[in-house]
């Protein structure tokens, strides 16, 4: 599994999404990204991420993540603390959160490969990077992509 040192430059590239938040231009992403606010588990300040959309479903609506690097701060904050805002697109709404069961989240990688299927070998290789072994975007490795790469949805709490 791949790790980004804090204050790198890959660190910066992945957080200048937050600053286009920031500047309220977010809905130049529309559903690609969404930025996550969450409170820090021991700080106790308010935090945010952006994160992929790897689907997004109207109902709800439910957006759908995957939390691409063992033991993120975010997943643990939000577990620790569920007070979760989401910002996709134009909408704003507090969420709550649940992690995908295996079907499901095999089912929904599926589709997010369908849907870039014309980038294919940009998808294959980022989930190569990230997962540390070749990705051949079989059910297998499917399978067992979501087991290293837990997904989760975020919908409005009621």
């Amino acid at each position: 599994m791949v790790e980004i040192r804090k204050r790198g430059m890959l660190w910066y590239l992945f957080r200048a999404p937050v600053y286009i938040y920031r500047c309220h231009l977010g809905w130049l992403f529309g559903k690609r990204l969404l930025l996550l606010a969450h409170t820090g588990r021991h700080s106790g300040l308010r935090r945010q991420t952006v994160l992929e959309v790897v689907e997004y479903r109207k109902e709800g609506p439910e957006v759908v993540v995957a939390n691409g690097f063992a033991d993120s701060d975010w997943v643990r904050n939000i577990e620790a603390k569920p007070d979760e805002e989401v910002t996709v697109g134009r909408q704003h709404f507090t969420a709550s959160h649940r992690f995908l069961d295996q079907e499901e989240a095999e089912a929904v990688i599926r589709g997010y490969e369908y849907r870039n299927r014309f980038i294919a070998p940009v998808v294959r290789a980022g989930f190569s990077w990230l997962l540390g072994w070749k990705y051949h975007s079989t059910d297998p490795d499917r399978r067992r992509l979501v087991g290293q790469i837990p997904l989760l949805a975020f919908r409005p709490r009621t």
